[in-house]
């Protein structure tokens, strides 16, 4: 079967691999729809950050090249000894994490910060970049009736942005800003709104973005090449908002973040930095602010579909492309590096 896998940056290739077979305790899933996920973007451009090339992830046992894709959705094409919680035909979704069990964010429920942490099509372990791929049964999530696999292909990502609001200080009728309108930028807008935030304020450089986030219900959006984002939003709310979430991975952003919280506020820091950033401490030492990290997802997926069924992170405002295996590269990841109108470009790995 083809396959996109990554060997370094600025090389991913479309090439043949072996079709996998599920092993004991293990799901095979004919992929339906794959999205490509800020996370992508990055290995392909600075790579590798999750993708192993020294030695075999701990995990997955894998080394680059790697299949890529860990945003998808599909059908079970066949199960393997012991699996119980799925059955060939079950629509499903994964959750596309590796944890070892055994360290203390494992032990402790955490496993989204597992010391060992790595992601399945980043990682290793043949990911959604090809017809079928092998996951273990824990990952697996039913989709509920009605939801289509494009927005199946939009539960991982958000995952994310749920789980970010979710381990915030954001409580209802709060305030918050969201810097950077890319994917998980205006994926935070629906979860704040499903939180009840009372007003979202977005800061964004590209005219589409803005659009999509004042579509998906931003009270505000603020152009900062036009505009002081900082004293635009603390003008509008007096005090500053209680909650920012920093999505750009832009070093002179994440001072703008906390900037523009109010005393005691907090800031989330959602992006994956290719390099470092600094900031001034004293802003955050002498208000008593809040700094808080945050990566991927931990028991949500369930959660994030039923919202999904009320009708929140709608893939028909979100997913701006389809397109074929073969054509990932140029009509994938370098239309998303030239052109930011895009927002979430869909992949069909087979027929």
């Amino acid at each position: 079967m083809k396959a996109a896998r990554w060997h370094q940056a600025k090389d991913i290739r479309v090439e043949d691999v072996p079709e996998p077979e599920a092993g004991p305790g293990q799901v095979k899933i004919k992929v339906a729809w794959t999205g490509i996920c800020g996370s992508d973007l990055h290995e392909y451009i600075a790579g590798p950050i999750f993708v192993p090339v020294k030695a075999p992830h701990p995990l997955s046992h894998d080394i680059a090249p790697i299949t890529m894709g860990h945003e998808f959705s599909g059908v079970v094409d066949s199960v393997g000894e012991g699996v119980t919680k799925v059955q060939p035909g079950d629509r499903v979704v994964v959750e596309p994490i590796y944890a070892c069990g055994e360290c203390y964010a494992c032990r402790h429920g955490i496993y989204n910060a597992c010391e060992k942490l790595g992601f399945h099509g980043l990682s290793g372990g043949g990911g959604g970049f090809a017809p079928f791929t092998v996951v273990g049964e824990r990952w697996v999530h039913k989709m509920p009736e009605g939801l289509s696999f494009e927005q199946g292909a939009l539960v991982e990502p958000s995952a994310v942005a749920v789980h970010a609001v979710r381990v915030s200080m954001m409580k209802v009728g709060g305030k918050a800003a969201v810097f950077g309108a890319g994917p998980i930028g205006l994926l935070l807008v629906e979860a704040l709104r499903a939180a009840g935030a009372s007003e979202i304020y977005v800061v964004e450089l590209s005219p589409q973005r803005a659009q999509k986030a004042r579509d998906l219900g931003a009270t505000l959006v603020i152009d900062p090449t036009k505009d002081d984002a900082v004293a635009k939003i603390r003008e509008l709310t007096t005090d500053g908002v209680d909650v920012s979430f920093e999505v750009t991975g832009v070093s002179s952003v994440l001072q703008q973040c906390i900037d523009v919280t109010r005393i005691e506020g907090q800031t989330v820091i959602v992006s994956i930095w290719e390099k470092a950033a600094s900031f001034q401490p004293n802003t955050v030492v002498l208000t008593e602010r809040n700094l808080k990290g945050t990566i991927a997802y931990r028991d949500i997926f369930p959660a994030v579909m039923e919202l999904m069924v009320k009708g929140y992170f709608p893939a028909d405002k979100l997913v701006t492309k389809r397109i074929a295996l073969d054509d990932i590269v140029a009509e994938g990841f370098e239309t998303l590096v030239k052109e930011k109108s895009h927002i979430k470009i869909l992949v069909k790995p087979g027929e």
